[in-house]
């Protein structure tokens, strides 16, 4: 089984990264490998920031000059990517979450910070190997199905929530 290495970083104030946040998103990495049947040891570097921050990269990136929950950059192409002369691994690209915006998500969609982030970043993992919802209504649905195949997997599913009422307290 390949294994992937996840550089993640906090590159904001406002909000506090929860315990056990970079567990989960290494394992939703390593996840979507397994699902992909990925066969190269890999890394991918995962970034939370602000909204302004976010806001500001993709207005400089996609043209549109408003927030988003996360941004993929991709630094392969075709199922080719880059290695790196040390390791061997393949770079894989960036991930970039905005953490306010997913916190706001988990509450407008009543489920937990740790399923909103474990779903965005399924999310980008599967647009790093090359999956685009945008092209098309089929390539969205089946990109649907694997993000949900994968956080069943790991215990995260629609239906199964880390929700704690502690937190809401």
């Amino acid at each position: 089984m390949p294994k992937v290495k996840v550089m993640v970083k906090n590159n904001q104030n406002e909000i506090r990264v929860p315990v056990g946040i970079r567990m989960l998103i290494r394992r939703c990495c390593q996840a979507v490998l397994v699902e992909e049947k990925f066969q190269q040891d890999a890394e991918v570097s995962v970034s939370f920031v602000s909204n302004d921050e976010i806001r500001r990269l993709n207005k400089i990136y996609r043209n549109k000059d408003r927030v988003t929950d996360v941004l993929s950059f991709p630094l392969g192409e075709n199922g080719h990517f880059d290695s790196n002369k040390e390791t061997g691994c393949a770079l894989l690209g960036d991930v970039v979450i905005s953490l306010e915006t997913a916190m706001r998500q988990a509450n407008m969609y009543g489920h937990s910070l740790e399923r909103e982030i474990g779903f965005l970043t399924v999310h980008s993992m599967l647009h790093l190997l090359g999956y685009d919802h945008e092209t098309s209504p089929l390539e969205e649905r089946q990109m649907r199905e694997k993000e949900e195949a994968v956080l069943t997997e790991l215990g995260i599913s629609r239906e199964a929530t880390f929700t704690d009422p502690e937190d809401n307290a």
